[in-house]
């Protein structure tokens, strides 16, 4: 059992970058009690207990059926209630996980929940929700209550967590800190941010000020701000503060926020709504008054409507209806919502879970904005186009498709069953991807429909903290073979290929054009923009869908590709991460980031890169003699010089590894700040009078070593470890006890020089010191075989035990210091240096519940209107909903255009002339080219010398496909209609080799 000091960083390390230390001790001491064990209850389950709950009780009185096999994850053919407990209790060993099946009614002694800090009701009718809501809010301090469903194709959740509620982090936002351009005297002062950089704030939030100088009153006090512009803000009266000199720092001050809530019997009648699509912004409140009405009519009947329900269920609403929603007009949504009220969307409990479970976070930890206080989420697209279909569509057929099939009908059923979907990623998307598949029935074996998924990774332990297919026993295991295997025992039905590759260039040949062309659909669950970018590519090059998703942390987007009708990931880009200037990283650090960097940079200098290219040297040399003779002959071989050094100073043993860390304390933390301070004394002008260093330059102060200082001590020594490990040195607890008898003060000549690259020129007095190395090297029989080897270390920041992640956290906490730079603790330092992308399972549930939505779109054909892109942020929390955009057509005569998913074919033969190719093209597109190229190769330009004599020379002679192909992609222009424009560029064309090469492809 865990308490607060037993939460296991391994296991929690990405979702600590996104609730924090503070959080994750309260959820840690904290049991939430969860009423209904459905397709929503499931959902909410799995994602706090993956959060590390410290304990959950499980509520539910019912027992299991066919029907359930299709919305809940947990359940199999055989089991009763009881078995979801021992599922969903293997997801984290650190959470106490407890099943009720006692009644829960009316008449129920409510006491049992004092010990609880949340409730969660799902499935419970809407009386007893009140009953048990004005029970949490009227206790001291109040429980925390949530109450949400999911009524087929809409959802509701509904959170109360008193009359005030503190929020110690509305946003969860890491603030920034910003440099000082100017501060005026006056009332007000005006701030201005240094180089017109955005300071993203709002008027009415407060700031803190430290490092200016000349108006020091302000440094160390905070001030509320009033935003003037993007650039500047006013802080109040300055007007007898001293002159503004240079310099200063403001960093967001981040404000407790008191959020009050009211019971449900008060909101019922005038609810606060999230509104998630402003294009439908009355459809909240109407759902609102639906799904009250059929709260009352399961009241009334014991059962929620069927089909031919509908007009009974428009009933109960005139007299429940307040005044405030009497006007609404709401007949169609009525009847379209409950015809499917019985069923369930397992993709749309999916999103509703990740979003209440994130609340149910909210309400144990205090970090990030509650939802205030009615959120409704439909998916009104999906079954919008199925509404008339008749009944018989939509009646049961006792399988485990019936709830989905109350929704979608079993055309819609089928389509899915026969689906083929490629999926990229088997990490925490693609296990909630592959979860929805399984309950849609996507890729059923008896209908021919497969899915096919890769991913080349193995599974680590910080996985199984989002992963929740996979388990303890499954570390180290592929993550897409293991994947499979879960999701089959969530389905058996399914037909699933699984395979270890990337997708990239070099795998081209198995996932070809011809495996493309037998796919319906693409999936990214993918961490990295490059490869979607690729994956894009081929779904595009191929006209197939695709659907994206990603999060960080508490946000999320998904994005629809659907051919012909939107346009692709690659049709917009986002601006470049900024990079931090060289200049900045080696002299002139002005953020914790930058230290981080340097460290991180110092790290793959002297244990990865330098000892690579140590190895890559020997091996493209037969000996050290050889390579004597050859310098001796005034031979120029490329890192010679380096590779010599690093031989001539090799260590043997564990103390000289010390000695070799020992050095680079000097270098790198006192001779670096004397040689800077030497060349920029710090009264240094520059040529307008002003001071070099002022901010954001910071001078650097030497650090003299102090064996005593932990700081110092922790940083030798996690050098001196890998200094071991590249040298293949045996490193063991021994190291302590020489540690404490080596001789510490090393003296070290501060006036030599001692560059870690080679430079651009080798001067003859170098030349001569490394032939007499090497000579010495080669007399004292020390150019042995291991000798010539080293070992390349490559970053890891999860494993405690390399000593990696103490040397840059070291490294980094000491070069902040020499340059007064607030430094950072090891999290933040590990997240910064290992680009670790905060998440959690919250959103991460949430996305591919939403993603999943659009597939059944992309599965029925649906017409562009219909799609959603979708954005959220579930610590405001915000969610929007908008239309996917549009593909955009590019007109290159009046009844010529074209768009990213049109591609011209020209089928050729073996004598076929590039003069062929372009009469071709002219003849069957009406438009005559100007240009031909393929890729970075130009095969017709007319400008270039010699290329007109191309056009009698065959495709065969110009262009060769690529392996597996019989074709090539060839980008073509045409000359503009008014003189003096630029050409201009057409769509793809694809010139097959032969006609029968595109029928005769192989699959």
């Amino acid at each position: 059992m865990a308490d607060s000091m037993d939460i296991d960083d391994s296991l929690y390390s990405r979702q600590r970058y996104v609730l924090g230390d503070s959080a994750m001790q309260q959820m840690a001491q904290s049991a939430v009690f969860l009423s209904g064990m459905g397709a929503l209850g499931v959902e909410i389950a799995k994602n706090i207990v993956l959060a590390g709950v410290k304990a959950v009780t499980l509520h539910d009185c019912k027992r299991c059926e066919v029907w359930d096999l299709g919305t809940n994850f947990f359940i199999r053919e055989e089991d009763v209630v009881e078995a979801v407990h021992s599922r969903v209790a293997e997801l984290n060993p650190y959470v106490q996980v407890s099943v009720s099946t006692d009644v829960l009614d009316d008449s129920t002694d409510l006491s049992f929940l004092k010990r609880y800090q949340c409730v969660v009701l799902t499935e419970t009718k809407l009386s007893l929700q009140k009953r048990i809501n004005h029970f949490c809010h009227s206790q001291q301090p109040p429980i925390k209550f949530i109450g949400c469903d999911v009524f087929g194709i809409c959802s509701r959740v509904f959170c109360d967590f008193g009359e005030a509620f503190e929020v110690s982090d509305p946003t969860g936002e890491e603030p920034k800190e910003l440099f000082i351009q100017n501060i005026s005297q006056g009332n007000p002062g005006v701030v201005m941010c240094m180089d017109s950089r955005t300071h993203g704030l709002q008027t009415g939030q407060s700031v803190c000020f430290k490092e200016i100088n000349g108006m020091t009153e302000l440094n160390g006090t905070t001030h509320q701000v009033t935003v003037l512009s993007p650039y500047s803000f006013a802080i109040g009266d300055t007007s007898s503060f001293q002159a503004f000199a240079h310099g200063g720092i403001f960093r967001l001050v981040k404000t407790p926020k008191t959020f009050n809530f009211e019971m449900m019997e008060q909101q019922l009648c005038d609810p606060r709504l999230l509104t998630p699509d402003f294009s439908k912004p009355e459809v909240p409140l109407q759902l609102h008054t639906i799904m009250l009405a059929l709260d009352a009519f399961q009241e009334q009947h014991a059962r929620l409507p069927s089909i031919g329900d509908a007009p009974k269920c428009q009933q109960p609403s005139l007299f429940l209806i307040t005044s405030c929603c009497a006007h609404l007009q709401t007949s169609e949504l009525v009847r379209c919502v409950s015809r499917c009220a019985r069923g369930c969307l397992p993709p749309l409990a999916a999103a509703v879970g990740g979003i209440a479970s994130q609340e149910v976070l909210k309400a144990l930890t205090g970090k990030f904005s509650p939802l205030q206080q009615w959120f409704y989420l439909d998916a009104i697209e999906v079954v919008q186009p199925l509404q008339y279909l008749p009944a018989e569509e939509f009646a049961p057929r006792g399988d485990r498709y019936d709830a989905l099939r109350a929704c979608i009908g079993e055309s819609m059923c089928l389509k899915l069953h026969k689906f083929r979907v490629f999926m990229v990623g088997c990490g925490a998307i693609g296990c909630e991807m592959l979860k929805n598949l399984a309950l849609l029935g996507v890729g059923l074996s008896r209908h021919s429909g497969e899915i096919c998924i890769t991913d080349p990774d193995l599974i680590e332990k910080s996985n199984l903290n989002r992963q929740f297919l996979f388990r303890p026993q499954h570390i180290q295991r592929p993550k897409s073979t293991t994947a499979a295997a879960a999701t089959l025992e969530i389905n058996p039905e399914m037909q699933i290929d699984a395979h270890l590759n990337k997708v990239c260039p070099a795998t081209e040949d198995i996932y070809s054009d011809a495996f493309f062309s037998h796919l319906n659909l693409v999936v990214t669950a993918l961490d990295n923009v490059e490869a979607r970018r690729y994956v894009d590519s081929r779904s595009v090059s191929n006209q197939k869908a695709l659907l994206d998703s990603g999060t960080m942390g508490t946000k999320g987007h998904t994005e629809i590709i659907v051919p012909y009708l939107t346009e692709s990931y690659n049709s917009h880009r986002d601006p470049p991460e900024e990079e931090i200037p060289f200049c900045t990283l080696k002299s002139f650090p002005a953020v914790i980031e930058h230290t981080i960097q340097w460290a991180r940079d110092k790290f793959e200098s002297a244990f990865s890169h330098k000892p690579s290219m140590y190895n890559m040297f020997w091996q493209s040399h037969s000996s050290a003699q050889d390579v004597l003779q050859r310098m001796m002959a005034g031979e120029s071989m490329e890192g010679s010089f380096q590779v010599i050094k690093l031989l001539s100073r090799r260590p043997t043993h564990l103390d000289h590894c010390l000695a070799l860390a020992r050095l680079k304390f000097d270098k790198y933390f006192k001779r670096k700040a004397l040689q800077l301070l030497h060349s920029f004394p710090l009264d240094t002008r520059l040529k307008d009078g002003s001071l070099f260093w002022q901010s954001p330059k910071r001078p650097p102060s030497p650090i003299e070593f102090d064996l005593n200082d932990p700081l110092h001590f922790s940083f030798v020594v996690s050098a001196a470890r890998l200094f071991a490990d590249i040298y293949n040195i045996p490193y063991s607890e021994e190291v302590k006890r020489i540690f404490n008898t080596s001789i510490w003060h090393i003296e070290t000549d501060e006036t030599v020089k001692k560059p870690d690259q080679l430079k651009m020129t080798v001067s003859s007095e170098e030349e001569r010191e490394a032939i007499s190395q090497l000579q010495e090297a080669i007399s004292s029989n020390s150019v042995t075989p291991g000798r010539l080897r080293m070992t390349p270390l490559f970053f890891e920041k999860d494993d405690d035990t390399n000593g990696h992640m103490d040397f840059v956290a070291s490294a980094s906490a000491l070069r902040a210091q020499m340059y007064a730079i607030e430094a950072a603790d090891r999290l933040q330092t590990k997240r910064i240096a290992g680009k670790i992308i905060p998440a959690i399972a919250t959103s991460t549930a949430a996305v591919a519940g939403l993603v999943s939505m659009e597939l059944i779109k992309v599965a029925g054909g649906y017409g562009f209107e219909l799609f959603k892109n979708c954005f959220f942020n579930l610590a405001i929390p915000v969610m929007v909903l908008t239309e996917t955009a549009q593909v955009k057509r590019t007109q290159i005569r009046d009844d010529i255009s074209f768009s990213i998913w049109d591609r011209w074919t020209i089928f050729g033969h073996e004598d076929f002339t590039l003069s062929d190719f372009m009469s071709a093209v002219k003849e069957e597109y009406g438009i005559e080219p100007t240009m031909v190229v393929h890729g970075v190769k130009m095969l017709y330009v007319p400008v270039m010398p010699g290329h007109n004599k191309r056009l009698k020379l065959t495709m065969h002679k110009l262009i060769k496909p690529s392996a597996g192909r019989k074709y090539v992609d060839l980008t073509v222009s045409f000359a503009p209609e008014v003189d003096g424009d630029e050409d201009l560029p057409g769509p793809p064309v694809r010139y097959y080799f032969s006609r029968e090469s595109k029928s005769g492809e192989k699959a």
